[in-house]
């Protein structure tokens, strides 16, 4: 596995146990809170091939 797509793959597993721990009885949100826009900066550009080129219109943002 390339370097970029194992980070890549690492982050979106870590974005979802976050995700699963900020649901359970006695979560701490303000970590969830810290921590999950800090792994989502954090993500590397998408390995080539995973997403899909866009068909559609450009919406504000896309660059």
């Amino acid at each position: 596995m390339c370097p970029n797509c194992e980070d890549f793959a690492r982050t979106v597993v870590m974005l979802g146990q976050l995700s699963l721990y900020a649901d359970t009885a006695g979560a701490d949100l303000d970590f969830v809170d810290t921590v999950g826009p800090c792994l989502a900066a954090s993500l590397p550009e998408p390995p080539p091939g995973l997403i899909p080129p866009a068909d559609g219109p450009d919406y504000p943002g896309q660059g």
